[in-house]
């Protein structure tokens, strides 16, 4: 019997096929994934997009020189009829109702020497702080006026509060 070296090179060449073959094939299984962690973020994005767009549509007046709904509501305080509308508005969408929307309206404002947050609107029971909240803020600029429901607001000329609405899904 003799004896060379020529099953040697075919060993080596079944070794290192084995070994491109297992590296394709986790390749393969470790790309192609349904739900990656960094797609959780994206329905938190969708709602805080949808809260912007409501907010820009009840900013924008009803018809030239009229007022629009978020000063109305502000003036008149009616921070609860602000979050029922505001909610209202987000679920006007085509198909189902969002029937598991909440949402939290506060005003901040600056005084002469401070800068003042107060709620809107009352807390809501269903919040338990473990929700994932988006923040959706809007300036609204207040004619002079009476505003005796805003502590210590200056009412001899306009300001400019920021409108800002916790929303999340319950």
């Amino acid at each position: 019997m003799v004896m060379n070296d020529t099953g040697q090179l075919y060993t080596m060449e079944g070794v290192a096929a084995g070994l491109i073959m297992l590296l394709t094939a986790y390749i393969v299984i470790s790309t192609t994934s349904i739900y990656t962690t960094g797609d959780t973020h994206i329905p938190d994005m969708q709602l805080e997009q949808l809260g912007s767009d409501v907010l820009a549509m009840m900013d924008t007046p009803d018809k030239e020189r009229g007022e629009n709904q978020l000063v109305g509501f502000i003036k008149n305080d009616q921070g609860d009829d602000l979050r029922d509308r505001f909610l209202d508005n987000c679920k006007m969408r085509a198909g189902d109702a969002d029937a598991d929307l909440r949402a939290q309206v506060y005003l901040s404002y600056r005084t002469s020497d401070s800068v003042n947050t107060i709620p809107l609107s009352p807390a809501d029971e269903s919040f338990t702080r473990r929700e994932n909240t988006v923040r959706v803020t809007r300036w609204v600029q207040l004619p002079s006026g009476s505003y005796s429901h805003i502590p210590n607001i200056e009412t001899s000329r306009p300001h400019a509060v920021l409108v800002e609405v916790l929303l999340w899904r319950a």
